[in-house]
Parts: C-alpha cells; structure tokens; sequence
C-alpha cells in the first residue's frame, strides 16, 4: 500500500449541531490507517443523526503499518496493532476523545509477527491478537490491567493456528470460544476453546467453508456464525453449539447475486435481524434478513452503494448507523439504518489520507 500523506477532508457532511429529540451523549469513532503514513484517525460522532466531526489533532501518528484497532469496554483505552513492527500501541482515551500514546509498545515475542487483527473479551479482561506473519501463523492472548489498561502476556502465549498466516478472527459473545478463519481452496474455520485467556491444545473443531473465508459475523444470542467467502462469492452459515462447534445450515453456502462480488466484511445488526456484507469485488453492500434458524433472504432495497471496494462496516451503540471504510475509495462512510425494514441510507462521505483498514466506536 502506498505510504503517502494526505490532508483530512470531509466530504458532504454538515457540521451543524443536530437538535432533534433523541440521545445527547456522543461517540467517538477510530480508524487504522497502515498506509497514510501510519495514522489513527479521530471523529466525534451524533449519535441523532450519524454525522462524524474530525477531532482537533486528527490524525495522530501511531505504530508501523498499524492495521487493527480495539476499544475497551470502559472506553478508558485503545489498542492498535502495529503489523509492521510486531507489538501493540496503547492509548489513553481522554474526556474529548483525544488518543495518547503509552510507551513502551507491548511486543509479541521474538516468534510472533505481522498482528492483523485484534478481538477483546467482553469483560475487557483480556485481548486477542491475530499474527499473520509466515514464519509463526498465532495468537497472542494479553491479559488487561483495569486500571492503567497494561498488557502481559497469558501463560503459553503466542498459540500457534493452522500453519496458515489467519485472514480474520472473531470471539464469540461469551468470550469463551475464538473462530479463526485460514485463506486458501479450500479454506477453513478454526474453532478454538479459551479458559482464562488460555487457548485448548487442540482445536475444538476445524471446519471448510467456501474458498479464502475471510469476514466473521455471529448473531448477538451466539447461535449462528457467517463466513464471507471472497473467492466463491459466497456465504456459509453455521449453528453454534453449547461447546462453540459448528454445524452447516442446510443449503449452506448461499451464492451471491452478479451485482454483488467478492464478499469481504460481514455485520449483523444490534438487534440480529439483518446480515449486512461488504462487497469489495462491486463496491456495495448486500444485506438479508436473518430467520429463527439462521437463513438468509436478500432484501430487496439492497444494494446499497459505497467507496471503492469496502473492506470493513462497524455499528455504533444504538444500532441505528454503520459505519464503512473503504480501501481504494479512501473514505468511511455513514449510513442511517431503518431497523423496521433493514435499509440503509447514506448519510455522509469522509475522506481519509489512507486506507481505513478497522474501526471502532466507544460504547
């Protein structure tokens, strides 16, 4: 990716204070970004109408290549994976939003490298880090101070998977069960068990979705799991049992229309009715409505049009706004979301001075 530098612009969003009834406590929105050169990028947002406003500072400086970001259940800190340099970044989270980084940087180890992806447990007790260097494809699990938010590495931490670099990982709602999904044809998805940060031994499950798996979603109740399959063009869908394995649903995986290529990144809604996909291949999103038994049926209001080929969606805290980052397009989009009938309409477009790998929202 290129490491060039550019100014923030922001592109049709209105700057006027929304006064409409509704919430009045804002939120904070952080994006990676690996190539502008190395930056987090800042935004306020109103939670009533779903615009962002850039931060005073914004962007800050942050690690080599950082491709991940995590915010703690306290909204206290920040963690971002640097890809490039094999540790993570902690920030300090002020009363504005405003991100300042604690040093030392927390490394991995001298086996680990490549941290792509970061998951953090719902207590905020311990976080997950997805290596995906060659030369040791892992996990590192790091157990969280609650007060100074300090990482330390768990007891037997990084956890080799697979043998194959992990093109994405997702914690289950319990925190007690970590999906990894390997690139390749045919593709996988490991199912691992945790007890106190500790992964099993062995996987508790491997299964072969369609080929290179890459996005996870999984239904707030933790009973179905969804891998977006890039290169099939597909969806597989799962049921969750009691133990974190996966049963295929019947007719899994479903084929996308033409419209929509090269699924990406996958989001359910707060409330687990509408499944929504990142489409890099036509930049758009799909969407479906999830039924009692996991499946999906396309709505008919998508697709719903984006930047160039969107490679991460997130949620704010109400549910009512998405959030995308697109990979040409260099931009994070916001939607409105009709939670009555699941369309999504576009808000406002925000330029970044790079790719916005991950984002995040405070709480």
């Amino acid at each position: 990716m290129l490491k060039k530098a550019a100014a923030l612009l922001v592109v049709g969003a209105s700057i006027a204070t929304w006064t409409s009834c509704g919430s009045t406590s804002s939120h904070n929105l952080y994006a990676a970004l690996p190539d502008a050169p190395n930056q987090i990028v800042e935004y306020r947002e109103d939670p009533n109408s779903g615009i962002l406003t850039v931060l005073s500072g914004s962007p800050i400086a942050a690690g080599p290549a950082v491709e991940a970001v995590a915010v703690h259940p306290s909204n206290k800190f920040l963690y971002a994976a640097n890809s490039a340099e094999a540790d993570i970044s902690l920030f300090t989270i002020d009363s504005g939003g405003a991100l300042t980084e604690v040093t030392p940087r927390t490394q991995l180890g001298t086996i680990a490298t490549g941290p792509s992806f970061l998951q953090m447990d719902p207590a905020g007790a311990f976080l997950y880090v997805g290596n995906a260097g060659a030369t040791f494809p892992s996990v590192s699990v790091f157990s969280i101070d609650a007060s100074s938010g300090a990482l330390s590495a768990v007891a037997g931490s990084p956890f080799g998977v697979g043998g194959i670099p992990p093109s994405s990982m997702l914690l289950s709602p319990s925190g007690n069960v970590l999906y990894v999904t390997l690139s390749g044809s045919p593709g996988f998805v490991e199912v691992w068990g945790i007890s106190s940060g500790v992964l099993s031994a062995t996987p508790v499950q491997v299964v072969q979705p369609g080929t290179n798996p890459s996005g996870l979603a999984i239904d707030p109740s933790g009973a179905h799991l969804y891998v977006a399959n890039t290169q099939d063009n597909s969806i597989s869908i799962y049921t969750i049992a009691s133990d974190g394995s996966l049963t295929e649903l019947s007719g899994s995986p479903i084929g996308q229309a033409s419209n929509y290529a090269a699924p990406t990144a996958l989001l359910v809604d707060n409330s687990g009715t509408y499944l929504y996909v990142a489409n890099e291949g036509t930049s758009n999103l799909s969407a479906y409505t999830i039924g009692s038994d996991g499946s999906l049926t396309i709505l008919s209001t998508a697709p719903f049009g984006t930047s160039a080929q969107p490679r991460s969606i997130m949620s704010d805290v109400s549910g009512k706004f998405l959030f995308v980052g697109s990979q040409s397009g260099r931009a994070i989009q916001s939607f409105s979301l009709a939670t009555n009938t699941g369309a999504l309409t576009a808000v406002a477009t925000y330029s970044t001075p790079g790719t916005p790998t991950s984002i995040v929202l405070t709480h």
